[in-house]
């Protein structure tokens, strides 16, 4: 839903990038804290990178052009949860802090320390001096107030990231350069507050948080590393290089996400030099991966991912007030039948036949990358494969069959779930029709219901089950948050921040614990147990951990950061470092090795000490919403 989404299938494509004529080359310094790179590129913690010129005295405009399969929710930091979108507002608006790109340590962002009272109930951040807002304003503490209030205060402006401050009490600036924020009760995620702070003088003006997309006057007024100029739905997402950002200016003049309906048609615009990156739906599958490997100038990057790949079970969607809505069936409210319906799902399968082996086997809902809080359930309580005792739990349930082998529901008729799935990513395709077969088998129909839109039906509860995803975060409390009653839409005409219409007391009194606790070793305890609650509910299976499989040009991109550094993901980090760091290469030169190689090269950050409690916190939450995808 990072973060955060749902991943949707919308998507919109931009202008087409071309080979750029600037000339870098890496070269490696010894060290303990820093890489440096004779191009200019800064170490994340480092600001003000040189400028680079191109080796000819042309001061072409560089463009990195990136291919992606989903469209943007909203542009608005208040309401989008895509990976798309979220991804969009970490390059233009700042956060509080950031996550080192080595190994997700919290570091400074529009923040330069923090500290807490004795009691953990008063946070204070020191505001830098040194960020502006692209209209020439200065960023302060008001800003992060406003922002934060107007969260506290507006339904509407909640929609994505409420459950960061609901337990905030009062927000203030008491000077220009430092926020003070009174909680509640403790809060453990004070250094992992995933809110772009946007600026006041702008945003005071909106009337109606709900429905303002922030799609409609460019340039878009941020002070990330880039400045969003221009956006067309269903086609391109536009931004330059903001060349007075604090940290120091992006190597590219400009960064392009385009859309792409069709993925083999972005593998093909990558091939033909179209397009400079790859990042899939969200990832490249195996045959693509695999057709593009040894390619002249092409390297491909497949290492261990952030993301979950879920089946999800309408667990009869209703709003705070009670009011139900939506369709799913009644049969699927009886746990024994989710549970036999997911004994009938082979893992191994899917990460043999679909995956080809890019992906781990799934579990806990936490991604294996994140091993302080990975869980996997324990041999009695884990959902091995085995149909046979899948149809007797059915048997049991009262799902008989009929005289034709159909399993029948109460009402007598014979059972077929429909299964959203996203029309843009072939594993949905493919798993579904693992699933008509593996159910088949059991007596019970499968409809797939693959759609470019998934996001309306699923918010209006109009489903059986569904193909689920999000990427998580070092802190996985956002990714947590989206299961609890509180969000649950107020009324079935509103809408909520719940991914699956989850309300289970069990499962938010731990939510409740794990926010409060600061301790490490307690919170990942408390984190477990909830996992293990979402588990035994049998709302949400976890099928894979997917690998991140992306591919780029290097006659365009020289070099670019993973996070984590020595194995990790380019495309929808935690921060904005792989487009902030990637380094243009001379396409005309094969010769240089840094150009065709294709290497990823980590950045090296410096350490940083945390003021308070702080500390321990080298963590975050999505998603964005995955950073839902």
């Amino acid at each position: 839903m990072d973060t955060n989404d749902q991943y949707d299938g919308h998507h919109r494509a931009p202008g087409r990038g071309r080979p750029v004529s600037r000339r870098f080359r890496l070269v490696a310094a010894a060290g303990a804290a820093a890489l440096a790179l004779s191009a200019g590129l800064a170490t994340p913690l480092s600001p003000a990178p040189t400028q680079a010129h191109a080796a000819d005295g042309v001061d072409d405009k560089t463009v990195l052009t990136v291919a992606v399969a989903q469209s943007v929710d909203s542009l608005s930091p208040f309401l989008a949860v895509r990976l798309l979108s979220t991804s969009i507002h970490r390059l233009t608006y700042e956060y509080l802090t950031n996550y080192d790109p080595e190994d997700n340590h919290v570091v400074p962002g529009l923040a330069t320390s923090w500290k807490s009272s004795p009691d953990k109930l008063t946070w204070t951040y020191t505001i830098r001096s040194d960020s502006t807002w692209s209209d020439g304003e200065q960023a302060t503490a008001e800003d992060a107030a406003w922002t934060f209030n107007t969260m506290m205060t507006d339904a509407g402006a909640a929609t994505a990231n409420g459950s960061f401050v609901g337990n905030f009490e009062k927000v203030t600036a008491p000077n220009p350069t430092t926020l003070v924020i009174k909680l509640k009760k403790p809060q453990a995620t004070m250094t992992a507050l995933d809110v772009p702070i946007v600026p006041k003088h702008v945003w005071e003006k909106v009337d109606d948080f709900s429905k303002f997309n922030n799609d409609k006057d460019f340039p878009v007024v941020g002070n990330g590393p880039f400045v969003l100029t221009d956006y067309k739905p269903d086609s391109y997402v536009r931004l330059k290089a903001n060349k007075d950002f604090w940290r120091g200016a992006p190597k590219f003049d400009e960064l392009v996400f385009r859309y792409y309906k069709d993925q083999d048609a972005a593998v093909s615009a990558l091939r033909k030099g179209e397009v400079s990156f790859v990042a899939g739906s969200p990832s490249l599958t195996p045959a693509q991966a695999a057709s593009l490997k040894g390619e002249q100038n092409i390297h491909v990057n497949d290492a261990p991912g952030r993301r979950f790949y879920a089946l999800a079970t309408n667990p009869g969607a209703r709003a705070k007030n009670g009011e139900t809505m939506g369709d799913g069936h009644p049969s699927l409210l009886d746990q024994r039948v989710r549970n036999a319906l997911f004994k009938a799902v082979d893992r191994k399968a899917i990460i043999d036949k679909v995956f080809q082996g890019h992906a781990v086997e799934g579990a806990g809902y936490i991604p294996p990358r994140f091993s302080q809080y990975f869980w996997r359930p324990s041999p009695g309580q884990e959902l091995t494969y085995d149909p046979e005792e899948a149809a007797r739990m059915l048997d049991r349930a009262g799902l008989k069959k009929n005289a034709d082998g159909r399993r029948v529901g109460k009402d007598g008729k014979p059972i077929t779930y429909r299964v959203l799935c996203h029309a843009t990513d072939p594993n949905d395709k493919a798993i579904g029709q693992y699933l008509q077969e593996w159910w088949g088998e059991l007596g019970i129909g499968v409809t797939l219901n693959c759609l470019d839109n998934v996001t309306d039906p699923w918010l209006a509860g109009e489903y059986d089950l569904a193909f689920d995803g999000w990427s998580v975060n070092p802190d996985p409390d956002f990714v947590l948050s989206i299961h609890t009653c509180a969000a649950l839409p107020a009324t079935p005409e509103e809408t909520g921040a719940t991914d699956n219409f989850i309300c289970d007391k069990r499962y938010d009194d731990l939510y409740a614990r794990q926010l409060a606790e600061y301790a490490p070793d307690r919170r990942a305890a408390l984190v477990k147990q909830m996992e293990s609650r979402l588990y035994d509910l049998g709302y949400m299976n976890v099928m894979a951990y997917p690998n991140a499989v992306e591919a780029y040009r290097t006659d365009q991109i020289a070099s670019i950061t993973t996070m984590p550094a020595k194995a990790g993901n380019i495309y929808g980090q935690d921060g904005y470092w792989s487009w902030w760091s990637a380094v243009p290469a001379d396409s005309g030169d094969s010769s240089d090795d840094s150009s065709s190689t294709g290497v990823v090269v980590g950045i090296v950050a410096g350490v940083v000490v945390l003021a308070g409690v702080g500390a321990f916190l080298a963590m975050r939450r999505r998603a964005t919403a995955d950073e839902r995808e």
